[in-house]
């Protein structure tokens, strides 16, 4: 196990406009990993719609919302603590249990480790192997978790690798956290992308674990960020109280509530959203691995792919400029553990974006 230390944050498009005086607005962001379609016409309806609702407060109980959410997920209503955005909630559940020793699974998005080591804690990194295509090994994972660590964290499917851990596998590793005493946190902000969803989302082993603590979001799927709306699944009802007990009132406003009891319910969105990802998915991978032997490709589980280029010439730093010149950005992972600046992660945007993309990659790696 690898300690990690420092502190990563993603580039953000004022800085990029700064720097490069580009407007803003006029570039297409391949880093973000949002849905490329923007928010519903059935969401910017309603929000328009419901807007004197923030006259009001929201329900301090969001029993509603609850209903909505837990009727998405085919669960019951009790098991479902709404919040605002996914990051509170992680910063809740980490606070909350205040682990000693982290196990990270990674590389990952950094917030955990922040997280836990403003709570006091110390974070260790688990190392996806690039040999293995960063795909989990449960062996040497069992041999990591050892009875020593307090928590595990997962980010399934994990960014910045667009790899997957089934359900069955996920049972596994809870049936060895629950014998050690280990609290697990399944971040699955990126599950809706997931091909085979219903063979991969943790939501039904709540039913048979207490140990266990699911996040999710509406900021990527749903393309609602500035909503700050995300919601954490778990079937631990003394934790559910103590995260009552914790969290501050009305810390959903009245129009992320309103746009929440309805999002969850348009399946024409849902259905289309899909429907892109998995077609545009398919072509992004397929064109990046025919393009140059010196780019490798990892297969991609979310909406977004995880590359690696293998140039004497060109690398993620040379490639983010070319292609943010074009005014597309991508994401450099440098900043992740056990990456380097060989490694870029592109989300998939509509067609003709991708197609643009790629052709801006295919020209600078042939040279």
């Amino acid at each position: 196990m690898l300690e990690h230390k420092d502190d990563f944050h993603g580039s953000d498009l004022m800085r990029i406009e700064e720097l490069y005086g580009i407007n803003k607005d006029e570039i297409v962001s391949f880093s973000a990993n949002v849905n490329p379609l923007g928010i519903s016409p059935l969401l910017k309806k309603t929000v328009a719609e419901e807007i004197d609702c923030i006259s009001s407060y929201p329900d301090r109980e969001y029993r509603e919302l609850k209903q909505v959410i837990a009727g998405y997920l085919n669960t019951s209503e009790e098991k479902i603590i709404p919040g605002n955005g996914s990051t509170e909630l992680i910063s809740m559940i980490i606070d909350i249990k205040k682990p000693g020793k982290t196990l990270i699974i990674g590389p990952t998005y950094s917030e955990y480790e922040r997280e836990v080591s403003l709570s006091g804690g110390k974070s260790y990194y688990y190392q996806l192997r690039e040999k293995s295509d960063f795909k989990l090994d449960m062996e040497d994972l069992n041999d990591n978790l050892r009875n020593d660590v307090d928590m595990l964290i997962i980010c399934n499917p994990n960014n910045p690798t667009s790899t997957v851990i089934n359900r069955s596998d996920l049972r596994t590793i809870m049936d060895i956290c629950k014998e050690r005493d280990i609290f697990v946190m399944v971040d699955e902000t990126y599950i809706e992308f997931v091909h085979d969803r219903e063979r991969t989302e943790g939501i039904p082993l709540t039913d048979y674990y207490n140990n266990l603590f699911i996040i999710r979001g509406v900021s990527k799927f749903f393309a609602a960020p500035g909503l700050r709306l995300g919601y954490a699944v778990t079937g631990n009802r003394d934790l559910i109280r103590e995260v009552g007990k914790r969290m501050n009132p009305w810390t959903i406003n009245s129009l992320a509530e309103a746009a929440g009891k309805v999002m969850f319910k348009d399946r024409d969105y849902i259905e289309e959203t899909v429907k892109l990802i998995e077609k545009e998915r398919k072509y992004v991978a397929e064109r990046l691995s025919a393009m140059s032997a010196t780019i490798k490709t990892y297969e991609p589980s979310a909406n977004f792919i995880l590359f690696r280029i293998d140039s004497e010439s060109v690398n993620a730093d040379t490639l983010f400029d070319r292609c943010i010149m074009q005014k597309m950005m991508i994401r450099n992972c440098c900043t992740f553990p056990f990456l380097d600046n060989r490694y870029v992660r592109i989300c998939f945007m509509k067609h003709e974006d991708n197609v643009r993309l790629l052709d801006c990659i295919e020209r600078e790696i042939n040279g």
